[in-house]
């Protein structure tokens, strides 16, 4: 939306209000910190007597309203028996306005009213009257014209819609043998995903002889498990540095429900998310002759041993099933056929991945 667009809203509103009130001089109380410049320009645009403060509530962090709002200055003290009009730059859910609802409530004002420069119908509550906007718009995180994305582009004249990439963020579950690591190399190169092996990260990390790698080095030499923070944080460092990808396939953690739950909560700091996990689903003799045969091959020893690859089976089983019911609750929890050729399975996920 252009500046003259936007100028013309802010005229319009103050038009609206000067009609009500131009027998007496109200309050304006401007909510920070996005409705400085519309308090600014909307001050301009008045053109009878009046009085302005600010209030200041928080409620928004990155793309996301924590649903919570903090009062973080409080209203203006003079307010008893004047009519006092909130200027908002934008009203969506409603939580900021509740809360400025209840602190009016415990004052003795003779009216108030609000007016937002931007307004958000399809998704606000409907509790309260809005009794003046600018423009109407659809749910869309709009940027400029003091209303920022993590305290940035304020400062612009005109707004805009945030250009947001849809990111898919999967974890990839199978049996060794299913053709995890196969089907990864495909996906990756596809979708622009960056695959993360917890098994590479490892022996990177310890090859490298990294700050974290020592450490888990620390832990493995002495027999210990190494705990899920260090393996998470070494998660961190890899999503940190690939800024580019539009997503991530996550191979090999999480391994219990612990762990996936410290991988939601990290995420969650990157306004990020799992969109699917996916488990490759194949049956027992299929895989272990395909085992037998890769260990021919690779000159792996527990690929030679069939009582060993069905141990392997059943600590898959026995540590799979929990997250299964825990993606399953969540409805991010898809089971393919693993079994056939390549391009078979690799079209099998795809379609999986293309729904989401």
């Amino acid at each position: 939306m252009s500046e003259a667009q936007i100028l013309a809203a802010v005229q319009s509103v103050a038009d609206k209000v000067a009609i009500d009130y131009k027998n007496e001089i109200p309050i304006f109380v401007g909510v920070l910190n996005g409705s400085f410049m519309f308090v600014s320009d909307f001050l301009k645009a008045y053109p009878h007597p009046c009085e302005v403060s600010f209030v200041k509530l928080s409620s928004y962090q990155g793309l996301t309203s924590t649903g919570i709002v903090e009062t973080l200055l409080d209203v203006p003290e003079n307010i008893e028996g004047r009519s006092v009009i909130i200027l908002e730059d934008i009203i969506d859910t409603g939580r900021t306005l509740k809360e400025l609802i209840h602190i009016f409530s415990k004052t003795n004002v003779k009216e108030f009213k609000i007016a937002s420069l931007f307004y958000k119908s399809e998704i606000y509550n409907g509790e309260y009257a809005i009794d003046y906007w600018g423009i109407e718009i659809p749910d869309k995180f709009i940027v400029g014209y003091g209303l920022d994305y993590k305290e940035l582009g304020r400062n612009l004249k005109a707004v805009y819609q945030l250009n947001q990439k849809h990111m898919i963020n999967i974890v990839l579950f199978g049996k060794p043998g299913a053709g995890k690591g196969t089907q990864a190399e495909f996906l990756k190169e596809k979708y622009n995903l960056k695959h993360i092996s917890t098994g590479d990260l490892f022996r990177y990390n310890i090859k490298n002889k990294t700050e974290l790698g020592i450490l888990a080095r620390s832990y493995m030499d002495k027999g210990d498990l190494v705990p899920d923070e260090v393996t998470i944080k070494m998660l961190e460092e890899t999503v940190n540095n690939n800024p580019d990808a539009s997503g991530f396939i996550f191979d090999g953690f999480p391994r219990t429900t612990a762990q996936a739950d410290a991988l939601d909560a990290f995420l969650k700091t990157k306004d990020l998310k799992i969109d699917a996990t996916i488990a490759l689903d194949a049956n027992d003799e299929v895989l272990i002759h395909r085992l037998l045969e890769r260990g021919k091959v690779s000159g792996r020893t527990d690929d030679q041993d069939e009582h060993k690859i069905r141990n392997r089976f059943d600590e898959y089983n026995e540590k799979t099933a929990p997250l299964k019911e825990y993606y399953e609750t969540q409805g991010k929890f898809h089971s393919v056929n693993g079994i056939g050729d390549i391009d078979a399975v690799t079209h099998r996920l795809e379609k999986v991945i293309e729904e989401l």
